[in-house]
């Protein structure tokens, strides 16, 4: 039963990896050792969804509870064994590499992809914030702000202006949480929230 919640999501035995570039191969976990996770730090997950690269996958890995960073240059070589193209990599890039070599051998056992910033969809948030505002002259002026193109700069630029921006990036700190707070929840994968500050004396 430990392992059953990836078939009934996903409806396969393991979770799939964000992109198309590299897809696990396929196992049946059996063993409910090879289930243990380690707990993983909320705001690991979070910066990592708010820091994302078109050039970098991250990955959860279960057995550890870190959150890994592979570039995209690293994991083509490894996917296709190519020793000439490792070789070539600059240090930074090559840091990973036991990392991605561990992603391209797995069953879907121990790694998942991380948080997609792009599942989290941030217009609907700009525009709950506006409906909590009580000065309604202020709110009229971002909901003309966050009207056609340009909406996320002028919505800001607007809030700032207003005196309102960081009243915004708590909103929207929230919202975040909350969002991988629900991914980590459909996937049973246990956290620790590390993010809440502490109280001013």
């Amino acid at each position: 039963m430990a392992c059953e919640f990836f078939s009934s999501i996903y409806g396969g035995p393991h979770p799939p990896l964000r992109g198309t570039r590299y897809r696990p191969a396929s196992s049946t976990v059996t063993s409910q050792e090879n289930c243990n996770r380690k707990a993983v730090k909320l705001s690991e997950l979070i910066e990592a969804l708010e820091l994302q690269s078109d050039q970098v996958e991250d990955y959860l890995d279960l057995q550890t509870g870190r959150v890994v960073h592979i570039w995209d240059s690293l994991m083509s070589a490894v996917q296709e064994g190519d020793d000439e193209a490792l070789e070539g990599l600059e240090d930074w890039e090559r840091e990973g590499i036991e990392d991605a070599k561990a992603i391209v051998a797995d069953s879907g056992e121990r790694f998942v992809a991380a948080p997609d910033k792009f599942d989290f969809h941030e217009y609907p948030h700009m525009e709950g914030f506006i409906e909590t505002l009580e000065d309604r002259a202020a709110a009229e002026q971002l909901w003309r702000a966050i009207k056609g193109k340009g909406a996320f700069r002028y919505f800001k630029d607007t809030a700032r202006r207003l005196g309102l921006l960081d009243q915004w990036y708590k909103d929207r700190d929230d919202a975040i949480k909350q969002h991988v707070l629900a991914w980590a929840e459909k996937r049973q994968i246990p956290l620790v929230d590390d993010t809440a500050r502490s109280p001013k004396a």
